[in-house]
């Protein structure tokens, strides 16, 4: 399965010219936020592979108008083809704007709890999208940029194959890696776009009912 995700700056190859081609053989799209509905939108026309997103801190004009033809991932815990992918958008709290996806830490934890339920519904999660990184993990030292310790927690707890985050450009800091790992789980920064590989799923197994253990051989 070949993913594509995508952040905060449109790409200018996939924006101005061969998009169809830069698209071609891509299967699932995810965004993590702060990208204009229209740049969404016009993916759509070139590609039948599902844009997923979550919200960037500076999607205020997604309250009036979500991206058309694009699935909103925030605050679900989403299954694409068994692919487990738990969103969680917007960025750490640093201005008084009431119309923007800002968090205080305390806020994005109550968030997490009550997406941890469908989370272990699921039977885990394999993919955490979200638009902030965590805190220490490719963050950035001013109070806008910062990480929230909560998904730190969430690694921990459900050890996902892959982090994928955006929030903080790869210009920022030339010492950012746009790869790195965490423990079991791999960090992409998907800022601009990013295109990587990943097994296909396992089918996942139809939940069982209690009494059916009474019935093995």
């Amino acid at each position: 399965m070949k993913i594509l995700a995508i952040s905060d700056v449109p790409s200018k190859a996939l924006w101005d010219y061969g998009t169809r081609e830069h698209l071609e053989g891509i299967d699932l799209i995810l965004s993590c936020g702060d990208l204009p509905q229209k740049y969404l939108e016009y993916l759509t026309n070139f590609t039948a592979a599902p844009i997923l997103y979550v919200h960037g801190n500076h999607d205020c004009s997604y309250r009036q108008h979500e991206p058309g033809g694009c699935i909103c991932v925030d605050d679900e815990v989403y299954v694409w083809k068994g692919l487990r992918i738990m969103g969680l958008g917007g960025s750490i709290k640093y201005n008084m704007r009431p119309d923007s996806y800002q968090y205080t830490e305390k806020e994005m934890s109550g968030r997490v709890r009550k997406l941890r339920r469908k989370a272990h519904k699921a039977g885990g999660i394999d993919l955490l999208l979200t638009h902030s990184p965590a805190a220490g993990l490719n963050d950035n030292t001013d109070h806008a940029h910062k990480g929230f310790e909560c998904f730190n927690a969430l690694l921990d707890e459900f050890e996902p194959q892959w982090f994928v985050h955006g929030h903080v450009h790869l210009n920022y800091d030339a010492k950012l890696p746009r790869v790195c790992t965490r423990g079991k789980t791999m960090v992409i920064n998907a800022t601009e776009r990013y295109v990587f590989e990943i097994p296909d799923p396992a089918p996942a197994a139809p939940p069982r009912h209690f009494w059916e253990k009474w019935l093995e051989p």
